[in-house]
């Protein structure tokens, strides 16, 4: 994952009117905090920032541009609107380069497993430690024609290099089952029962 240039700027009014007010403005509150530093306030362009989302995944990385110096943020929390579905608010780490920090990335099922059997996803995420330039968007686990009983664990997920795996090795990522037939049984009762009550 490559990093993404944004512009920043501060934030000097803080409490719920003062957020709703970035918000009408076009921008998102955000936090930003780490390295020993005092939280700053700041106010991120809305649209653009959505489109990082969308085109790296929430743990983008971001070189910030603020008051004529550049930070390098780790995108670390994306609060959604649960209804309007807009960016309420964001939580942002600060990070160097080659520093090593920790995230959870999704994990995506790709092909389709063999005739008559049932995926079942256990894990949405993986938990890793990696570098912050080289954190992957997701990790793609395929079960291609995979037959009943298949089981992908943790430690079977390629990992970007240099990456540590901080997820259980032996937790179940996805299993294939065999899938259960239909039993026509019940149809074949309901059938019946119009016929007893007329007889009554």
């Amino acid at each position: 994952m490559s990093e993404v240039r944004l512009s920043a700027e501060p934030r000097t009014e803080f409490g719920k009117g003062a957020a709703r007010r970035t918000r009408r403005a076009g921008k998102v509150p955000a936090v930003l905090y780490g390295h020993g530093t005092d939280p700053r306030h700041l106010a991120l362009p809305a649209l653009e920032f959505a489109r990082v989302i969308r085109e790296n995944g929430s743990n983008a990385v971001l070189t910030l541009s603020l008051n004529g110096d550049t930070e390098l943020a780790l995108t670390k929390t994306v609060t959604v609107h649960p209804i309007k579905n807009y960016i309420e608010h964001v939580d942002l780490l600060v990070v160097q380069r080659g520093e090593k920090v920790t995230v959870d990335v999704p994990v995506v099922l790709t092909g389709e497993p063999a005739p008559g059997t049932l995926q079942v996803q256990e894990i949405d995420t993986l938990s890793i430690e990696v570098e912050a330039l080289h954190i992957p968007e997701q990790f793609e686990v395929s079960i291609e024609g995979a037959e009943a009983g298949t089981q992908i664990l943790a430690s079977q997920v390629t990992l970007p290099a240099g990456a540590v795996l901080l997820t259980d090795p032996e937790s179940l990522v996805v299993a294939v089952n065999e899938a259960q037939a239909t039993s026509a049984e019940p149809a074949e009762e309901t059938d019946e029962e119009p016929a007893e009550s007329a007889a009554e």
